[in-house]
């Protein structure tokens, strides 16, 4: 009798991302060599060099457009509120983060490496603590008094949310651009087949390791089974002696610190923060969760970094004015040949 060949259906996803990480870093590259002109601009040399650079920079800006899609997915797949003041917890991650650097004292690159883990773990601490309180707190007064209520009434309460947040920090603090101080020296790390600045590689581990972390709650712990349940049936869930109201509580509490982490990340990374970018970017975030599929964890991780990479890329082939189009075509196409998204949504198991 002949054994069972073993499944290969769990190395699938990572075989796929390991393709298509190599796809759009040879994309990238085509796009560096070959001008908007269609002429060859420089040699194979530099241009793999370049390329590096703005493989690394895509890495990058889809880690942290990963961290705060997972946050619109995961309110998604509890209450199925697409939250759009989201993308404004963020913004107010990024300028707790600034309050907490320049509180500090810092100025500008920390050499000292214990005053550096120590700025980036308050700064990480307090900014995510605040975001996840205020999630708490809109949560709490805002939409839980609506759960019941037709789905546009949520809905327009979530923009309301957002203009509320928006016009507190452009009258309280700034409405015009702020700058950050980026505490982490930009040093270039030899890496073997490539090199990556310290404040990119720093950025890419923090987003991936709490994607890892945020799976394994999930997927580990109590309270994420009560998630998973509660995400997929609520009154059987509530039937099971599961407390809804903590669980949505608790959802809203880790995807808003997900998002102050993004704020966070943004600083480190950007050096400035403005009342309006969270609109902006959270609109990508949230153009994330879609493309991956909202409601799936993982497929709005992997749509983070597509948006990142198709707005790389247009930078690369010179028609970085035309990347939104780009994006939300991109969106549009695969909503329409697959509407649930890249990896679909999950329905027994999302959170």
């Amino acid at each position: 009798m002949s054994r069972p060949r073993p499944s290969l259906g769990r190395w699938r996803l990572p075989v796929g991302a390991v393709i298509a990480l190599v796809v759009a870093f040879l994309i990238i590259l085509f796009g560096t060599l070959i001008g908007p002109e269609g002429t060859i601009q420089m040699t194979l040399g530099r241009g793999v060099q370049l390329a590096e650079t703005q493989y690394i920079n895509a890495l990058t800006v889809g880690a942290l457009y990963a961290l705060v899609a997972l946050g619109y997915t995961m309110v998604y797949g509890i209450i199925e509120l697409i939250n759009f003041a989201h993308g404004d917890v963020w913004m107010v991650g990024s300028f707790a983060s600034w309050w907490v650097i320049t509180s500090l004292g810092v100025s500008g690159p920390i050499t000292d490496p214990v005053w550096l883990v120590i700025v980036l773990i308050l700064a990480f601490s307090i900014s995510m603590v605040a975001t996840g309180v205020l999630g708490v707190i809109i949560e709490r007064f805002a939409y839980r008094p609506l759960r019941n209520a037709p789905r546009l009434a949520p809905l327009i309460t979530a923009i309301g949310v957002s203009y509320i947040l928006e016009n507190l920090i452009e009258n309280l603090i700034s409405d015009s651009i702020v700058t950050i101080p980026r505490p982490i020296p930009n040093t270039e790390l030899n890496l073997g087949l490539f090199s990556i600045g310290s404040v990119n590689l720093f950025v890419i581990i923090m987003a991936v390791a709490l994607m890892a972390a945020l799976h394994l709650f999930i997927n580990r712990t109590r309270l994420g089974r009560a998630m998973r349940s509660t995400a997929a049936d609520r009154d059987a869930a509530q039937l099971m002696g599961v407390n809804i109201n903590q669980t949505i509580a608790v959802t809203f509490f880790i995807g808003s610190a997900l998002a102050g982490a993004a704020g966070v990340v943004q600083g480190l990374y950007l050096g400035y923060s403005q009342f309006q970018i969270g609109f902006y970017g959270g609109l990508r975030a949230f153009t994330a969760a879609v493309l991956g599929g909202i409601g799936n964890t993982t497929g709005a991780a992997i749509g983070g970094f597509v948006i990142g990479f198709l707005e790389v890329t247009c930078n690369v082939f010179g028609y970085g004015k035309w990347s939104e189009a780009f994006v939300f075509a991109t969106l549009v196409l695969v909503l329409v040949f697959r509407p649930t998204g890249i990896l679909g949504q999950q329905q027994g198991d999302r959170a």
